[in-house]
């Protein structure tokens, strides 16, 4: 008894986190050895592992990882095996002639009987039988005979040792723990599975396994086959451990390269025993790589030879019942990387499918794809590999790939010891060569991109200058580890790119908050991820908050918790797929807390609109007028105030007393009234003295922390000036006045006591005004943020629609799929899908849309917008950050973070603007020293030498009088303001109007446009099909049009093809109904087209607005619709009461119908006229679909369904030719069709048939001329060349406002306003312009002004003169930006002028339009376009190899057959 007990003991190795110390080992064994099923446990605290000897039928390694991670020490199953793994081994015993279940049980019952044999499980499916044996008491041979003995075939098939792996697998679905014991029984059964454990909590499955029966990806198929939904966790304990092994290993040893080993393998008989080698070999350690070939019977295995070696590997393969030997090992493998275009990728989820199936590959060595770049950045080896067949290889997955256009000479290099080196290929302008740890990679020159780099944004205050701009800038790339700094001065904003290995963003805002500047780190989240932080009470030790965060960290889609006990907050990720911030609320009150958002709701709206900055101005601008005024008071008083006529004694000291008398002053002290309290000291000098004192100490704080600041850190700004021209104003003035009364003169000197307070007056008026204006550039983006709604109202309903509950809850606590009632007059919550209730919206501020939107269930809401007629249910789609109002803002805010390069030059001049205007000063204080020692006249004109005033005053008092002025006057506030705020107001008016400009580079870019190419489909054109043209060919009599929409309608009901949902949405539109008859007898016919019996359209006719169809058939949304009788020469056909009394007697009856081509009409007997084909071609040759209809046996009408041109597209294309602008249409589709559309839209150039991936190559062709090119199209499939171009406009992106590739993103979908972000674009470059010349001129003129240039013209200024004047100009310039708001989008109806018409009319008559095929100087594609047309497109077939590549569409007789496929 106790050997077989023996023979079923197993050992598991587990590797534990955690262990400190032995007290942590002994306190793992004393609490395992309790637990039933433990015979043995062995700690090992260095390598944090455990090896327990257990019994499998009381326990399992999941459990036991799961009792340990209990106790506070995490826990993973590495691997299980037999104790006696010497004297076991596995057998797969090829098993014949077994029928059913019953020969199944029948063996394993009788030979596991057989002493030997530990085990047997037997698979009816793959007719074989895994038996586990003891091979000193029998052999494989043996067991076969005794299945042979029993009536069956039996061979042995491989015989390995055990290897137990072991599987985490995520199952979602289970109820309770019935289901548990369901999956539990059923996979216990499965072949290869040797034990299993679920979890309902965890929703996991902990699954041990033989490797060489099965694999987790076939456990995960089994699971999903019993109903549940199964995923493999992103990485199995047993790899986990792996790479924790291998990282160990090589940390603790010299670090060695991976090497490359061929290993023949014999036996191999299908590409099962590929898989089978692959998936068992791969997760092995060390193992780092491997590929097979079944043709060439080679494994090759790249692996780490610290961790393993190629014999071992051999081994392992030899263990599966292979043959296999080591051919060739330790090489070093050199890899070299290789940049490929990817064309097609539309989403992240294309970038993950292609990283995980090229990585895959043994060539491949890394692979980092670009969603934004469109390429993909490869490592590979080689001597395994070509950039072709990697290219190939993304082909083979569907997504359009090329590598680099010019070949450039590719060589191996191997690491140095100096280093990466940089070099560039002379005749590849546009391409960068970076060389570094063994690669060779090709990048676009400006968009070197280091992976390494990590990239935050922090929010700066208290920048008043480009000079603090360049001042943080320049200190923060000084610090080791900042790569680039971007400073935004209106924005308040910087964005770094920094080596986290380096520092972290704390520390950056550290930095600048060390340089005199408020610095606060801005979360940058990971993509798709969600940030709550919450204000949570009733805490009250560390065990709270170790409770909270374990608690919360198990609930489904939170990804990390924080909690701080001193704060009482928490901060949450979570992914907003599975979870919000409401679920996390109500998780952490039901521990026992409460919980509630924390959230400054004022805090962005202040950022924009700058209120705290202009409260802290106004609160200073009137701390200085209470000094301001009374110095300007008593500066007037004694400038203009006349002595006594009687008074003309002069000072007279005694021994008794001191007598005060006036003297009149001579000549040279302009007359200035004095009345003397010492001598040498005036009342209106210490007057000045007191109202300066307090001005300049106290209300001049906080430009004298500032200035030290910068000084300190060795730069200069705006504050600088400041505290210079006011403490040598005060400490000159208090010199002279305190030398005067030590040297008893008779008159007080002349002083500038008055600069200070003066000074502060008009500099802090300057700034509030100048705050005030800035709060109105950034007043569009504070009204978009105002739009966003504060609550909504959450409910509960029934499949009625009936609400069950409702209640009020904060906007930031929806989440996905929450149903939300919003009543008329409130605002949409967030962006949502109505699903009950009919309503319009006022989406004006967001899209720029005038007029009210219809809604009904199904449609988009967008939030923000406002709820105008009746009650709506609506399910939320987006919400927080992902919702289209905060895309807005977002990106609006990067724009105006952006800087366009005249700011470049700005902030460049700004940074050596302060020390210039410093130098200056002192040189003009070191001339007019000079100039007044030479000839005092040229001073004072009235000096006499021996008046009172003596000549080294009057010098002196000049002197410094112009120095002070200068620095009073020089403001770099002007030119620092002059790019930013007109980029802030002009992007604001844009995002107002629907027009997203992606910062201050697009802008300046955009008035150098000469050149305009717009795609086609989607673009120009509707981008889906629409009923172009009913043509009639009977009389009403036969059939009316009202009957023939009817019924061709209800016909078209049956089918889903996109051409035939047309037909039905016209129908629809033009009738005015959702309801149309019933369709019998449905048959479709692939290639000609469908045939049915239709009817109960009598209640349809009978009720039927003829007015209001006459109004509505010519129109199919903003396209219009040619009906017409061709009978009687095209006349316009119409709706009469006749035909519709006419019809109501006879409309109950069926009605046989035919629509289809021409082959589907005369296979059914009927025949096409010469007419009816005439008119069919007609529309053929457009590039449109043109169907009949047959009704009772008579062809009635003809339709053509086409992507129809946008009504305002020729309106928009004569405008941007009106503007001098060059036209170009680029589109994949015939030559027939372009030139047919070019010619509706009045475009002379046309490029036709050109591949996806050429586009980009045809703009390049353009920008090689000289000429600056704008591409505009819908950002779907042509993003490539939206970033090639210089301009990438993107239109008519509706909610997805985050296109990448685009500079200029349109929401609306209108053509009208790609001429509106060019003249808005040109307006606001026009504005920068004039605001930085106007600051540059007053500079200019100023500061010679004031350093008294221009004394001699009588032309001179005080310093208090001077600081009114710099503080004026700052002010000017934002109010000069502030201009743009006037900016209005072109009015559409005023655009349709009778010149406008004649034009039209003149285009549709010309035909001088120049089709170019495919793009020159490229060689002709045998292959039809991969886009087309949206027709092509729906046909779903490529076109054929001919010479002409006439699309499906103009194939006459044979493309009819193609394009109604859907009939």
């Amino acid at each position: 008894m106790s050997e077989e007990k023996d023979k079923m003991e197993k050992v598991t190795e587990l590797h534990i986190e955690g262990m400190t110390c032995k007290s942590c080992v002994k306190k793992i064994q004393n609490q395992m050895t309790q637990e039933p099923g433990i015979l043995d446990v062995q700690i090992f605290l260095e390598e944090k592992e455990a090896k327990i000897t257990y019994s499998p039928t009381e326990t399992s390694p999941p459990i036991l990882a799961e009792k340990i991670s209990d106790l506070g020490y995490p826990s993973k199953v590495k691997l299980v095996h037999p104790v006696r793994g010497d004297n076991c081994q596995d057998a797969i015993i090829d098993v014949g002639g077994m029928t059913c279940q019953s020969c199944v049980k029948s063996i394993e019952s009788k030979i596991s009987e057989i002493n030997g044999v530990l085990g047997i499980t037997v698979s009816l499916e793959k007719n074989q039988a895994y038996v586990q044996f003891n091979p000193g008491k029998i052999s494989a041979m043996k067991i076969a005979e005794s299945i042979d003995d029993m009536g069956f075939e039996a061979s042995v098939h491989s015989i390995t040792r055990d290897k137990g792996l072991t599987t985490r697998i995520g199952v979602e679905g289970m109820t309770c723990q019935s289901c548990v014991h369901t999956i539990e029984s059923a996979m216990i059964t499965k072949p290869g599975v040797r034990e299993i454990k679920v979890s309902l909590n965890d929703k996991e499955a902990h699954v041990v396994y033989d490797p060489t029966l099965t694999n987790p990806g076939t456990l995960r198929e089994q699971i999903e086959d019993m109903g549940f939904e199964a995923s493999l966790a992103k990485e199995s304990s047993v790899e986990s451990e792996f790479d924790r092994l291998a990282s160990r290993q090589s940390s603790t040893r010299s670090i060695c390269g991976e090497k490359v080993c061929q290993i023949s393998v014999i036996g191999m008989t299908c590409h099962s025993c590929v898989k089978n080698i692959e998936t068992n070999i791969s997760p092995k350690t060390g193992i780092k790589s491997i590929s097979v070939s079944l043709e060439e019977e080679m494994a090759t295995v790249t692996y780490n030879p610290m961790i393993i070696d190629p014999n071992a590997i051999a081994g392992m393969i030899d263990d599966m019942g292979f043959e296999a030997t080591v051919k060739d090992s330790d090489t070093e493998p050199d890899f070299v990387t290789m940049v490929i275009g990817v064309q097609g990728m539309t989403c992240h989820s294309c970038v993950k499918t292609i990283e995980d199936h090229i990585s895959k590959n043994p060539a491949v060595r890394s692979i980092k794809v670009s969603l934004g770049d469109q390429n993909a950045s490869i490592e590979y080896y080689p001597n395994r590999a070509t950039p072709t067949t990697l290219k190939d290889a993304i082909d083979d997955m569907g997504f359009p790939a090329s590598l680099p256009t010019d070949q450039i000479d590719v060589k191996v290099v191997q690491p140095t010891k100096n280093g990466p080196t940089k070099q560039k290929t002379p005749h590849q302008e546009n391409v960068k060569v970076d060389m570094d740890k063994g690669s060779v990679s090709f990048r676009k020159v400006g968009n070197d991109v280091d992976d390494d780099l990590e990239k935050c944004f922090l929010r700066v205050t208290g920048m008043t200058c480009a000079s603090c701009v360049a001042t943080i800038e320049k200190n923060l790339l000084k610090v080791e580890g900042i790569h680039s700094c971007l400073v935004a001065l209106m924005a308040q904003k910087a964005e770094v790119k920094y080596d986290p290995a380096y520092l972290l963003p704390s520390q950056i805002a550290t930095k600048i908050s060390n340089l005199g500047f408020e610095a606060t780190v801005l979360e940058n989240e990971g993509f798709g991820q969600g940030v709550v932080e919450l204000l949570i009470t009733g805490m009250t030790c560390s065990s709270c908050v170790h409770m909270i965060e374990s608690s919360i960290l198990k609930k489904p889609g939170v990804l990390s918790a924080s909690v701080a006990l001193s704060t009482c907050k928490g901060k949450f990720t979570y992914n907003p797929e599975v979870t919000g911030p409401r679920a996390i609320i109500e998780a952490i009150k039901s521990l026992g807390y409460e919980a509630e958002l924390y959230a400054d709701s004022d805090k962005d709206a202040a950022r924009y609109d700058h209120r705290d900055d202009i409260k802290r101005w106004r609160t200073s601008f009137l701390w200085s007028l209470i000094f301001g005024l009374p110095s300007v008071a008593v500066m007037m008083y004694f400038m203009f105030a006349k002595p006594p006529a009687d008074e003309h004694s002069s000072f007279t000291n005694s021994s008794s007393e001191n007598v005060t008398t006036t003297y009149k002053p001579h000549v040279s002290s302009s007359d200035h009234y004095q009345i003397m309290v010492y001598p040498g000291l005036s009342l209106e000098n210490l007057i000045m003295f007191i109202l300066a004192t307090p001005v300049q100490f106290i209300g001049g704080r906080y430009f004298y922390i500032q200035a030290f600041k910068a000084v300190r850190h060795g730069a200069a700004n705006m504050d600088v000036l400041v505290v210079l021209a006011t403490t040598i104003s005060y400490v000159y003035s208090c010199i002279v006045v305190i030398v005067a009364m030590v040297m008893q003169e008779k008159i007080s000197p002349v002083t500038f006591f008055e600069t200070t307070p003066m000074l502060m007056v008009f500099i802090s008026l300057g700034r509030w005004l100048e705050h005030v204006a800035k709060g109105k550039t950034s007043e569009a983006l504070a009204k978009l943020m105002s739009l966003q709604a504060s609550e909504a109202v959450l409910v509960e309903i029934d499949k009625e629609f009936n609400i069950l509950k409702e209640e009020t809850i904060s906007t930031d606590l929806v989440q996905r799929g929450d149903i939300l009632k919003v009543v008329p007059g409130e605002k949409i919550p967030v962006d949502a899908k109505i699903i009950e209730g009919n309503s319009t919206c006022d989406e004006s501020l967001i899209t720029g849309e005038s007029m009210p939107v219809s809604k009904k269930p199904g449609a988009t809401v967008i939030g923000g917008s406002i709820n105008q007629n009746g009650m709506i249910l609506i399910e939320a789609t987006h919400v927080g950050a992902d919702t289209t109002l905060s895309q807005i803002v977002k990106l609006v805010e990067e724009a105006q973070t952006s800087k366009a390069p005249i700011q470049q030059l700005a902030d460049k001049i700004a940074g050596y603007f302060v020390p210039g205007v410093v130098i200056l000063s002192s040189l003009t204080v070191i001339a007019w020293t000079i100039v007044g020692y030479v000839d005092v006249s040229k001073v004072d004109d009235d000096f006499v030498d021996d008046g009172i005033v003596s000549k080294e005053e009057v010098i002196f008092q000049k002197a410094f009088q112009y120095a002070i002025t200068v620095l009073s006057i020089a403001c770099p506030c002007a030119l620092g303001l002059a790019t930013p705020t007109a980029v802030m107001v002009g992007t604001g008016v844009g995002a107002s109007n629907g027009i997203l400009i992606k910062g201050g580079e697009p802008l300046e870019c955009s008035h150098k446009l000469k050149c305009i190419v717009f795609d086609k489909t989607g673009t120009v054109t509707h981008g889906v099909p629409r009923v172009a043209r009913v043509a009639m060919f009977v009389e009403n009599s036969v059939c009316s049009f009202v009957k023939l929409i009817a019924i061709a309608g209800t016909a078209e009901t049956s089918s889903e093809h996109p051409l035939a949902s047309a037909v039905v949405k016209y129908a629809k539109q033009t009738l005015k109904t959702e309801a149309l008859g019933k369709t019998q007898d449905y048959q479709a016919v692939p290639g000609c087209g469908l045939k049915c019996t239709v009817s109960q359209i009598d209640g349809l006719l009978n009720d039927i607005d003829l007015e209001g169809i006459n109004n509505r058939k010519n129109l199919m949304g903003s396209t219009r619709v040619k009906t017409d009788n061709v009978l009687f020469d095209g006349e316009e056909i119409s709706a009469t009461i006749e035909e519709s009394s006419s019809l109501g007697a006879v409309a109950s009856r069926p009605y046989k119908v035919l629509i289809g081509n021409r082959e589907w009409m005369t296979r059914n007997g009927l025949i096409v006229t010469d007419k009816m084909d005439e008119t069919m071609t007609e529309h053929e040759h457009q590039g449109q679909t043109a169907i009949l209809c047959a009704i009772d046996d008579v062809i009635v009408s003809m339709l053509a369904v086409a992507d129809t041109v946008k009504s305002e597209a020729h309106l928009a294309i004569s405008t941007l030719k009106d503007m001098g602008l060059q036209v170009v249409l680029l589109t994949g589709d015939n030559q027939k069709t372009a030139r047919a559309i070019a010619k509706q839209i009045g475009i002379q150039k046309v490029f036709a048939e050109v591949l996806p991936s050429h586009k980009v190559k045809k703009i390049k062709q353009l920008q090689k001329q000289g000429i600056k090119v704008a591409m505009v199209g819908d950002g779907v499939n042509d993003s490539p060349a939206l970033a090639q171009a210089d301009v990438g406009i993107a239109i008519g992106t509706g909610t997805d406002v985050a296109v990448e590739a685009a500079d200029v993103v349109l929401i609306k979908n209108d053509l009208l306003d790609v001429a509106a972000a060019i003249q808005l674009s040109k307006k606001t470059v026009r504005r920068i312009r004039i605001n930085f010349f106007a600051a540059s001129i007053y500079n200019l003129i100023g500061i010679p002004i004031a350093a008294g240039i221009f004394v001699p013209f009588g032309l001179s200024l005080k310093p208090w003169m001077a600081s009114a004047a710099m503080a004026m100009s700052s002010v000017s310039v934002v109010l000069s930006s502030l201009l743009l708001k006037t900016f209005k989008k072109p009015n559409k109806d005023k655009m349709l002028t009778q010149k406008y018409y004649a034009k039209f009319a003149a285009d549709q008559e010309l035909d001088n339009i120049s089709v170019h095929r495919g793009v020159e100087s490229l060689p002709s594609s045998r292959e039809g376009s991969k886009q087309g047309s949206i027709i092509s497109r729906l046909s779903g077939r490529k076109k054929p190899n001919m010479p002409d590549h006439v699309s499906l569409l103009e194939m006459g007789e044979n493309s009819d057959s193609d394009s109604s496929e859907h009939m």
